[in-house]
């Protein structure tokens, strides 16, 4: 495809073109000329939209799609579609499928299925065998195949032996662990923050604590490893300042926030609406800054919309049965506006893909054209009628929102809005 991008404010700490306001040439996947209206032929296409900004694609470190085995909740086809309109030219598939994505096999199924779309897919493993926390799982096998971590999603490892070895095993071949930090005994039968919140509600509470604690004995084996660790969706202050404190040691140990936990507290669930009910629970104010002063201090690397459909049948319930989950994709540009500077939020989710071993792509003349486009200004109302998903469970309804996505360009394919 041939496209010339006009009038449009680059956002991208690392190209020299950052904040200027220029044309972008594009001839098939390279950026082939940068500057000041650019004369074309007649066989490209022109996009010109309202103060069009382009930044590098956006990388989005924890998605769930369902497919295999939730088709109901989101299909990998659909849910690709989404994140593209949501800005997104790459995403870490979750393996928390039926079956688990726990082997090559399943490994390679994904990413057949995700082939030739505008959105690279880049499946994570689980660590141990049918995410069950007893065995590891192919680690090799898989990586070779094509992962790029390995994880357990929404379950912590209770065995730190396991862990141990997971970690030591990894540096064979660079492995990346994913460790979910929540002690299982602390959080007992909580559902929600425990604090004020929860006492008024009459509903169970998960302490801080039980994350903390499971950060602290992660950090510790890792140091005694010397492996390489990512710990995700924080929740909690001591957290951050456990991480924060490791990282000063020099401990090769990454993390990352949600939307939902950077945004939103435990407030939200007065009206026992289970949109809000996700895994780790939403804190108080307290949790709520600490953690966007961990983003704005860097110790922090990397925002994720932690995107999770669930069916109405698992979701429309008692707030103490209904499953953990928020869509995010659809609204995390818009939500993140209403708290953080663009610049920042670009460079958050941008920075995964660092830490993921995957390709940084700059705004830059000769550089693969891996593009999101969008409109920093534009405020607008999240409604039903924002949802692409299958899924409609976002914790996001009703928010007014700062910043609209237009689109993508990756894979030689425009899409946009």
């Amino acid at each position: 495809m041939k496209l010339l991008i006009r009038n449009a404010t680059v956002v991208d700490i690392l190209s020299p073109h950052h904040l200027k306001t220029i044309d972008l040439k594009i001839n098939g996947n390279t950026i082939e000329e940068i500057g000041k209206q650019i004369t074309i032929s007649d066989d490209y296409t022109v996009l010109e939209l309202a103060n069009l900004h382009v930044s590098p694609g956006w990388f989005d470190s924890s998605v769930s799609l369902g497919e295999p085995g939730f088709e109901e909740r989101e299909t990998i086809q659909n849910g690709l579609r989404v994140a593209a309109l949501s800005g997104f030219t790459a995403i870490a598939l979750q393996p928390n499928t039926f079956p688990v994505l726990d082997n090559q096999a399943q490994i390679r199924f994904v990413k057949e299925k995700a082939k030739e779309n505008a959105v690279n897919v880049y499946p994570i493993g689980t660590l141990t065998k049918n995410a069950e926390g007893a065995d590891l799982a192919e680690l090799f096998d898989m990586k070779r195949a094509g992962a790029i971590a390995f994880g357990d999603y929404g379950k912590a490892i209770s065995n730190a032996n396991l862990l141990k070895i997971g970690l030591q095993y990894g540096q064979d071949f660079d492995g990346l662990v994913i460790s979910f930090p929540q002690d299982e005994k602390i959080k007992g039968n909580g559902v929600v923050h425990e604090g004020t919140v929860s006492t008024r509600l009459g509903l169970k509470g998960i302490p801080a604590l039980a994350e903390e604690l499971m950060v602290a004995r992660d950090l510790f084996l890792l140091e005694y490893t010397s492996g390489k660790l990512h710990i995700p969706t924080l929740s909690s202050a001591h957290s951050v300042e456990l991480i924060r404190k490791a990282k000063a040691k020099g401990l090769a140990v990454t993390c990352s926030v949600s939307v939902h936990h950077l945004v939103l507290t435990d407030d939200k669930i007065d009206c026992f609406d289970t949109r809000y009910k996700v895994s780790p629970p939403l804190r108080d104010d307290f949790h709520r800054k600490a953690l966007i002063q961990g983003v704005l201090d860097n110790t922090i690397d990397m925002i994720t919309s932690d995107h999770n459909p669930i069916d109405i049948e698992h979701k429309k319930m008692e707030f103490d049965f209904a499953k953990n989950g928020t869509i995010g994709l659809e609204s995390a540009f818009g939500a993140l506006q209403t708290i953080l500077p663009t610049e920042l939020i670009i460079a958050k989710l941008t920075a995964g893909k660092g830490v993921f071993g995957l390709a940084q792509n700059v705004i830059k003349v000769n550089q693969t054209a891996n593009c999101t486009f969008f409109n920093p200004e534009k405020k607008w109302l999240f409604t039903k009628e924002s949802i692409l998903s299958k899924s409609k469970n976002s914790a996001f309804l009703g928010q007014e929102m700062q910043g609209k996505v237009y689109g993508i360009y990756n894979n030689e394919q425009l899409i946009l809005e």
